[in-house]
């Protein structure tokens, strides 16, 4: 296996929630799929048959339980608990034309899963670490449920995208207005 695209940094965050979210979106999603996801991020060059589909698959519920977690002494416990099954080997790594990154290597005979969760575990503990919070979660407005990594520096993000807020905002002003 190669490193992983993950290290602390929100280019690999970002990859674990889009993950989550086309995983859950499509849970029968095939290699094709996960592979342009991969490439879509710039991940390891993997060459994904259906069994590693299902097995990257399978190994998303997990991040999509730390993803779901808003209290950081779970998310501590969750990340460790990876961490304990699934241990990182953390290197820095620079891909041409970026500059250094933490990524993580798996022991050689480690498959996907145990790359996947490594990387996501070690990832996710590194900007818990960082921010101090659970800087990710799933958006609050009614009917979507993504996931989403929080890279702004003041309030918690609550929404995945500026348009769930917008529309959330929109349906309470209207509610407002009609109440009057």
């Amino acid at each position: 296996m190669t490193d992983g695209p993950l290290g602390g940094n929100p280019r690999g965050l970002l990859f674990l929630a889009e993950l989550a979210n086309t995983v859950r979106q499509d849970p029968a999603v095939d290699a094709a799929g996960l592979q342009a996801l991969l490439e879509r991020h710039q991940g390891p060059p993997f060459r994904l048959t259906e069994a590693d589909a299902r097995e990257l698959r399978e190994a998303t519920a997990p991040v999509a339980r730390l993803l779901s977690t808003g209290d950081p002494d779970v998310a501590a416990e969750t990340v460790n608990a990876l961490l304990d099954r699934y241990p990182a080997r953390p290197r820095l790594v620079r891909l041409p034309g970026r500059p250094w990154s933490l990524h993580t290597q798996p022991p050689p005979d480690a498959g996907l899963t145990h790359w996947l969760l490594s990387t996501a575990a070690l990832a996710l503990g590194l900007w818990l670490s960082e921010r101090g919070r659970c800087a990710w979660g799933r958006c609050a407005a009614p009917g979507c449920g993504r996931f989403f990594i929080d890279t702004g520096r003041r309030t918690p993000q609550r929404y995945c995208t500026p348009r769930c807020a917008t529309r959330v905002r929109v349906a309470a002003h209207r509610a407002q207005r009609d109440a009057d």
